[in-house]
Formats: C-alpha cells, structure tokens, sequence
C-alpha cells in the first residue's frame, strides 16, 4: 500500500481570547472559549477524508471552541482531468490510488463527496449549535510542473442535471464536461474554459464499464475522449470560492448519504458560503461531527446542468460552539443551516426540512424522486417567518408582510435531490439592531491589538499576533500579511472616526488571531 500522508497539525497559543462575546449579534450569547486556542492543520489525503459519508465516524481532529483550523478539501470531480487535477500532487494521488490490486479509498458511498474530517468538538452536545466562520480561502495549486500557477477544475452537464434528456443536439442524453483554468495566485478573478468533452464509456481498474457518470472518482482515459477546444471563447466566468458541502453528523443514521442536503447542512451548495461568511448548524450528536468538502470555485443560484466548477481550495475557518443554556432568540432552537454574512441573513429551506426522518426507513434512496421547488419554497417561507419572529421580534403579519416586500427568495439548487430555496435579508433595514458600528480603534485594542494612523494617507494598521491588516478609509480591499485581500466592508469615517460594524471586528479579530 501506498504510503499516506499523515495529518499535520500545528499549534499556537494566541495572546488572549479569540471570541467576545460581547461583539455583534451573531454572538451575543456566545459562551466564551479557552483563553489558549489553537491553530491546527488538516490535510487531505486517504487516511483524512471520507468518500460520500457525513454520518458519525471517527474524528481526524479534535478542536476546542475558538480553535481555528486550516483544512485541505479536494473536489471529487479530480478524475475527469488527471494531468491537471491530480498528477504529481501527493495528497490528491493517495486518494485517488487505485489499481488492479489496490484501492486506498475503496469505500466510496453512499454519496460522491471527498470530505475532510470528521472535526470532533469538545463539549459539543445535542442541542448546542456549531458556528463555523470561514476566514480565508484560496484555490489549491495542481501539482503537475508542466501547469506550474494554474489551478484546474470541472463543470459537468451530468445525468442528474435538470434539462438532461431535453436538449435539442443529438444526442439528447449525453453528459459533458467542461474543464476550467484558473490562476492559483488569484492574480485573476476569473476562471475560462479550456476545452470540453462527452462521457464516453469507462473501464476502472477493476474492469468495470461504467456507461455514465456513475461511480465516484473514476479517471478518465483521455485517449478515449475527444476534446473540443474551442469553448467558451472571450468568456471570463467570475470565481467566486466556497464550500459546496459543510455538515455536523446527523443522529438519525451513521451512515448518511453526502449529497442531500438538510438541517444539518450538507450538500447546501449556495456560493454565499465563502470567505467572510459565516454559518451556524445544529448539533444533534456528541462533538458535533463537522465535515468540509465539495469545494467550488463557481457557481450560480440553481447548480443547473448538475455541478459547479468543481476544483480543489484551502480553506481557514474558525469553529466555535454556542452551548444551548446561552443561545440568543435567532439560535435558540435552530434546526436549519443558517448563514449570516456582514450584510445579509440567509435561511436555507429544502423539499424535505429532515428528509432522514420524515421519509422513513428508504429516505436515503426515495428522497431522489420526492423534491420539488413547491415545497422547497414552503420550507424556506415558513423558516423566514419563524426567524423573523422569534430573532428579529416581528409579529406574524409584520413578518409575513415583510417577506413579501423586503426578503429575496431564490434557487439554492435544483440537482441534490433534497432540493434547496434561500432567503435573503438585508440587515440595513433592521438598522443597528443588525448592524451596529462601533469605534475601530477602540473595539481592535481593548483584545490587544496596536492600531496606527496615518491621517495624510487615510490608513489604518492593525496590528495582533504577528499579523497585521491594513486598510484606506472608504476602500474594498486591503493588505494582510503583505498580500492583498477583499475586505468583507470598508472602514467608515463617521464624525471625525474611523468606524466598522461589530460582525466585522469579530470576523477581523479572528483572522488575525490565526498563528502560521
């Protein structure tokens, strides 16, 4: 057998608390965590992923609250471009390894999804909820030197696609595959199409044809395909980085299929799930049991044709834990995915709210013919209003009227077979009840960061943990560590002050807590 990389994991000690739980709405009733937390590293190969299961299993890493993690998460989709998206990078070849008598990952199901993990919790018990802050992401390097700088991924007009068998070209059922290319320095924000091909038959190494796009992981022989060139020409698609799939352990199996999505998470597939966002599960089994993977380098609303730019990313998030006697009114008694992001609220319904439990002991294979949109839409509408009730204190009709005026229901997706409906709300309209601005200065050096300003350049550095952000009044973007990032809001200058909203020092305050 191969021999596996083994998980890397560094720690760090940060001067002091990474969480206040005074800072923002989201953790106003946030249980302070350890004054000690750590930074690790889990990296993806065979011995830390698993291959299409986000139910219980044993944990590859074991965090406290406030605990910050990068993690690697491989798209499973590396085997539709081998020379691009696998050759000569370890981590992705030990998990992919399979020959005539070897199989690294050979228990690859019930679901298609590479995730890394399971991220045990400690404390993390039923009725906590798990918040998870994604701090930074960046596009995985391919490992082959003939592609030095370039990051690959696929898109696939797949079997599962919504119009497959209604197109009008023969043939009319066919799958395609579109391989993009994309700077891995993010030089560029775009990804463009490289070439395009239809699924011809696959033998695996085991000498099984596979007809379609059936069985996880296969690589393609490119001598048996033929490529089309000449795609997407001048098109510049915009790369918008983020995880198609986050999931705490649901109770209700062990082993759980990874591509429906539910209140657990999963397979939710909203590209909102990305750097400066931040999202808050339900626990309903001891540690929580976080998994992180599908990771997309684009997407629009609806995932149509069956998949996003399927690519490889590294991502650093934050994971904290809310304990259940602590839970403000909008995460008290939560039972769905809920986003919240520096302007926005996102309510993530689907067909099924708990499709394990409400389609009883077949749910994992009879949930892909039950979806609709119908009922997707209910889920989602009824989740606002509870939300809004219960979080934001609106009456029933006041709720009701306001997501009928105000709240922006769109297609999460229309291809994970539990299907998805999102709903969006401004927090500008709640005023600083949602979005409260506080003085930057003060709110960064009362957890010990050194703050400078340069009023001639309108500048501002912060500096903490040997990390520093500095940032112009009034722009979107900013320098940490030396390279130039997208701030999640520019810095506000308000009666002579340089002001921020409180979602954005906890967010900041975390990212710089972070110890190489």
């Amino acid at each position: 057998m191969k021999k596996r990389n083994m998980c890397k994991v560094f720690v760090a000690l940060s001067l002091l608390l990474l969480v206040n739980p005074n800072y923002g709405v989201s953790n106003a009733n946030a249980d302070k965590v350890g004054s000690m937390p750590k930074t690790h590293y889990l990296a993806a190969n065979a011995d830390n992923i698993r291959w299409g299961n986000i139910g219980v299993g044993k944990p590859v890493l074991t965090v406290n609250s406030g605990d910050i993690v990068t993690v690697e998460a491989v798209t499973h989709h590396s085997g539709d471009d081998y020379e691009r998206m696998i050759q000569g990078d370890e981590g992705v070849e030990d998990i992919y390894h399979w020959n005539e008598t070897e199989q690294n990952v050979a228990n690859r199901g019930p679901g298609v999804h590479i995730m890394t993990g399971p991220i045990a919790v400690e404390g993390a018990e039923p009725g906590d909820v798990l918040e998870v802050k994604i701090l930074d992401m960046r596009l995985r390097p391919n490992g082959n030197e003939q592609y030095a700088g370039k990051t690959y991924g696929a898109n696939v007009a797949s079997r599962w696609g919504y119009l497959y068998g209604e197109m009008i070209e023969e043939p009319i059922k066919r799958e395609v595959i579109t391989i993009y290319e994309m700077d891995s320095a993010g030089g560029t924000d775009y990804a463009k199409g490289l070439y395009s091909y239809k699924w011809t038959p696959q033998t695996d190494p085991n000498g099984k044809i596979h007809q379609t796009m059936d069985y996880p992981g296969l690589i393609v022989d490119p001598n048996t395909i033929e490529r089309n060139n000449d795609v997407l020409k001048d098109v510049q698609i915009p790369v918008r980085l983020h995880f198609g799939t986050m999931s705490v352990a649901p109770k209700e199996a062990d082993i759980v299929n990874s591509v429906p999505p539910s209140y657990y998470g999963g397979n939710i597939d909203d590209w909102r799930v990305t750097e400066g966002a931040t999202m808050y599960y339900p626990v309903s089994v001891p540690g929580a049991l976080l998994s992180i993977g599908d990771p997309h380098a684009g997407q629009g609303d609806s995932e149509l044709n069956g998949t996003a730019i399927e690519t490889s990313l590294t991502g650093d998030i934050q994971i904290i834990l809310h304990k259940k006697a602590s839970l403000n009114n909008k995460l008290s008694g939560l039972n769905f995915p809920l986003l919240e992001n520096e302007n926005e609220w996102v309510i993530h319904g689907f067909s099924y709210a708990n499709y394990l439990e409400e389609l009883g002991e077949n749910a994992q294979q009879d949930i892909y013919n039950k979806s609709s949109i119908d009922k997707a839409m209910k889920d989602a509408a009824l989740k606002t209003k509870a939300f809004l009730m219960k979080g934001m204190n609106l009456t029933e009709d006041e709720a009701y009227s306001f997501m009928s005026v105000s709240t922006d229901f769109g297609i999460t997706q229309v291809v994970d077979a539990n299907w998805g409906i999102h709903a969006v709300i401004q927090k500008k309209v709640f005023g600083e009840s949602e979005r409260k601005l506080v003085q930057l200065r003060t709110s960064f050096e009362q957890f010990g960061s050194v703050v400078e300003w340069n009023p001639a350049t309108k500048r501002v550095m912060i500096r903490f943990n040997g990390n520093s952000l500095t940032a112009t009044i009034g722009e979107k973007t900013a320098d940490f560590n030396g390279e130039r990032i997208q701030l999640i809001a520019p810095i506000e200058m308000i009666d002579k002050q340089a002001q921020v909203s409180e979602y954005f020092v906890s967010f900041y305050k975390a990212k710089l807590s972070k110890t190489e």
